[in-house]
């Protein structure tokens, strides 16, 4: 997947490409890295959420074993965080930083943003106005996908969401992905 999109995006005049400090986002980076010379700027504020006590469990092993904390999350995902882990809201603070630095350090000029699922579509909720306690209900994005989004005066416009068409066939219709 990283390897098409390098392949798909390797001639487009990036300015910058900032990423998570977690492997599998470095990972996704490095192949376009490599093709056009562009550093990896590691951000923090881009990592996926914290699942706390529900990091690397089973759906079904976090309800049985948290089951109230995993309700809570499942209504609203925004205001309620895993047990011991993050809020969506402050991942939606930290990771807004980040693009508030970007915003200000690449006023002109495509810059690439290389996160996770949540830190992506919490980003996207916030920028559209939707509300956070709903980020999984409003906002899918599949891996490897791209969104794109324009600032303009008035504001943030998102011209495309979720696009796999980067991808060769047989890996935009992987199931799980």
């Amino acid at each position: 997947m990283a390897e098409d999109f390098a392949a798909a995006y390797r001639d487009h005049p990036w300015a910058a490409v900032y990423v998570s400090p977690m492997l599998r986002t470095r990972a996704t980076a490095e192949p376009l890295a490599r093709a056009t010379g562009l550093e990896l700027r590691i951000r923090d504020g881009l990592r996926e959420l914290d699942y706390g006590q529900w990091e690397g469990k089973s759906p079904q092993e976090v309800e049985r074993d948290h089951h109230d904390d995993y309700l809570r999350w499942l209504a609203e995902p925004g205001w309620n965080s895993p047990t011991g882990g993050e809020r969506g809201v402050d991942l939606a603070h930290r990771s807004m930083t980040v693009l508030w630095e970007i915003q200000r350090d690449h006023a002109d000029g495509d810059v690439l943003v290389i996160a996770h699922k949540a830190t992506i579509r919490l980003l996207l909720c916030v920028l559209m106005g939707i509300d956070l306690g709903s980020y999984r209900d409003r906002v899918s994005v599949s891996v490897a996908s791209v969104s794109v989004v324009e600032f303009h005066a008035h504001g943030p416009l998102l011209t495309r969401l979720g696009d796999r068409s980067h991808l060769r066939e047989t890996l935009r219709t992987r199931p799980g992905t």
